[in-house]
């Protein structure tokens, strides 16, 4: 006969698992003996192993009762359900894996490889922190509204930073972002933003029509930039000032003032 901890240990569980299971009365519990202990034969240690082998294989608890008192036909039956939930989870488990996978290699796993490529090219130009990280949160909403149209405009974007002008805008705003508010450098860069917008304009390029068609996501767009910093909002206004939507959209608007 077994005292409660020699049970336990034979079958590989914790006494207070061994408690539990009396508790819930998955295994019965024996009389105690003159000293006061608790006594366990073999149909005891037979009854805990296979409670706990059913448990480790993910049975709830609240099943394991039935199948200890089922026939060789329904634990058979029983034991391909657990197999399949078995297999299930493995698989959900791979594709958790696969998605890890993914998050470690960055970009990759939420932009198309031309925004990747356009990401890559401003760390090589020195833009890194809030802006960077502004940049990409960014792509992921137009990428996920436009996944088509995106691609089509990274080779214009790209080209864009062989403009001076361009790379000096990334430059100020990463300075802007990372360092005490500086209403020169707001003002350069509101300057630089209009001029480029003016210039683009003139060439036919607006993005009324992507706004007309979903407006949602330059609203996110904007949200984005005066939830990363509330410095975010003084540009919208100098973007005003100087007649345009706010710098998400190239769209005109009456100046302030």
């Amino acid at each position: 006969m077994l005292t409660i901890s020699q049970l336990a240990a034979y079958a590989g569980v914790t006494v207070r698992a061994v408690r539990h299971y009396h508790q819930i009365g998955l295994l019965p519990e024996p009389e105690r003996d003159r000293s006061g202990y608790r006594r366990y034969g073999a149909h005891a240690v037979v009854s805990l192993v296979k409670i706990a082998t059913l448990a480790d294989a993910g049975v709830p608890l609240a099943e394991i009762a039935e199948l200890l008192e089922a026939d060789d036909a329904t634990f058979a039956a029983a034991v391909r359900r657990i197999d399949a939930r078995i297999r299930d989870e493995i698989a959900r488990l791979e594709r958790s894996r696969d998605s890890v996978e993914q998050l470690a290699a960055g970009d990759a796993m939420l932009l198309p490889p031309e925004v990747v490529e356009y990401l890559d090219r401003l760390r090589a130009l020195g833009i890194s922190g809030p802006v960077l990280e502004g940049e990409r949160d960014g792509w992921v909403i137009m990428a996920a509204r436009w996944p088509d149209r995106v691609r089509e405009w990274m080779p214009g974007k790209l080209a864009s930073l062989e403009d001076p002008r361009i790379v000096r805008l990334y430059q100020v705003l990463s300075r802007l972002f990372t360092e005490e508010p500086d209403e020169p450098l707001m003002v350069e860069a509101a300057d630089l933003m209009a001029s480029l917008a003016e210039e683009a304009y003139e060439q036919g390029y607006n993005t009324q029509q992507e706004s007309q068609e979903d407006e949602v996501p330059f609203d996110l767009l904007e949200l984005l930039a005066l939830e990363t910093d509330p410095r975010a909002q003084r540009m919208v206004e100098l973007m005003r000032e100087r007649g345009w939507a706010g710098w998400t959209r190239l769209e005109r608007v009456a100046p302030l003032g």
